[in-house]
């Protein structure tokens, strides 16, 4: 089953400009947890987190909470 990518959301629009800014990012998950870093790409499902520590998170976007960027 395939997804198109909603470029026009303003969501999707966000998180572009956070992936071209290499803004840092707070991803809290609907378990509690929560990823820092910045994101490096975005697809219709999932994002992918890389933190301080160089490793990369892919997140199911079903399971975010929240993004807290500045």
């Amino acid at each position: 089953m395939s997804q198109e990518f909603a470029a026009g959301l303003p969501s999707v629009r966000q998180v572009q400009n956070v992936i071209r800014d290499k803004a840092s990012v707070e991803v809290k998950l609907i378990t509690g947890d929560v990823i820092s870093g910045r994101v490096l790409w975005q697809d219709p499902q999932c994002i992918c987190v890389e933190t301080d520590d160089q490793r990369k998170h892919q997140i199911w976007k079903h399971a975010i909470g929240f993004l807290k960027y500045s």
